[in-house]
């Protein structure tokens, strides 16, 4: 059976992407520099394997910003949209759930809560900082 594939887009659609399969992850970010960088207190965040995720248009029309080696975020040009982090250390992307509008999002956790901006029930696991799958101490905190 082939993977399902998700299209997205940049605000203005000058730059478009396609992700394909299962993501490694799909949940909320807290951490300060995502939300920093978007501008909003949580993320909806989907990390997809570098192999599952392509540019389909507008690749030429991105710019990029490391603040970190550890990720490489990447915006449309043209609206100024935010589109994808590149994660290369991991070799995965995450893409802005909101980015793939059709991808069912489905979050089975919270990362970095320690450094939350709003308290979120919903009964997901609450890591401090990330779960020992992604190389953290899997700390949990209380809802």
């Amino acid at each position: 059976m082939p993977e399902k594939t998700f299209k997205g887009q940049c605000f203005c659609g000058a730059v478009a992407l396609e992700v394909s399969g299962t993501p490694a992850f799909s949940g909320y970010c807290h951490c300060t520099d995502c939300r920093g960088w978007l501008g909003a207190p949580v993320h909806a965040a989907t990390l997809w394997p570098k192999d599952n995720f392509r540019f389909t248009k507008g690749a030429d029309n991105l710019q990029t910003y490391k603040k970190t080696e550890a990720s490489h975020r990447q915006s449309c040009r043209t609206c100024g949209g935010h589109v994808a982090v590149q994660h290369p250390g991991m070799a995965m992307v995450d893409v802005m759930a909101a980015v793939i509008p059709e991808y069912p999002f489905k979050p089975v956790m919270h990362i970095f809560y320690s450094e939350k901006m709003i308290s979120m029930k919903d009964g997901l696991p609450k890591f401090a900082k990330m779960p020992k799958e992604f190389g953290g101490s899997g700390e949990t905190l209380p809802e």
